[in-house]
């Protein structure tokens, strides 16, 4: 077995490299082996009409999710390619500064919801165009799905916020009421 495939014992890829003689025992390999065998003609090749065994893969690499490609082209540089992606770690980077730096009343509430927006937008932006840069990191649908639920639980909560919330919602404070007394 000279055959560089990720199948063969003691090839990197191989899942235990302890020799062909592990996978004789295994349930099935005498049943596969045999027909392998009669399959096979005298010169070692598959005779026509006899099954054909692929040798098992090992995965390598992930695929790229749908819309992962460059959101400008190649030759723009580096920052204008990913230009979704700063645009979402900007607001976010605004809203952690307004909230560390406090220059007004109630700016922690502002920093959070520009926290939060930060992410609607990146669910917003990963919905609509077709290719959002490093901004795409799992499917559509699941990028989509976690930005809108996280950045609108944020938003909700720093309207809600206590002292003097901008938000409320009567049967949330009775659940609090209720876990709390």
């Amino acid at each position: 077995m000279t055959s560089g495939t990720p199948g063969t014992p003691g090839t990197p890829g191989t899942p235990d490299a302890t020799g062909a003689a592990a996978g004789a025992d295994a349930p099935g390999a005498a049943e596969a082996a045999a027909s392998a065998g009669s399959a096979t003609g005298a010169s070692g090749s598959a005779a026509p009409g006899g099954p054909r065994r692929r040798p098992p893969t090992v995965t390598t690499d992930t695929a790229r999710p749908e819309g992962g490609g460059r959101a400008a082209p190649g030759d723009a540089p580096a920052p204008a390619r990913q230009w979704p992606l700063i645009t979402v770690l900007g607001l976010a980077g605004l809203g952690l500064l307004v909230v560390g730096t406090d220059p007004f009343a109630q700016a922690f509430r502002i920093g959070a919801i520009l926290v939060g927006a930060a992410l609607l937008v990146g669910a917003v932006m990963r919905r609509v165009l077709p290719s959002v840069g490093m901004l795409a990191v799992r499917s559509r649908f699941t990028d989509m799905i976690t930005y809108g639920v996280m950045g609108g639980l944020i938003v909700l909560l720093a309207l809600m916020v206590q002292p003097r919330p901008w938000l409320r919602i009567p049967f949330l404070e009775d659940v609090l009421h209720l876990t709390v007394t």
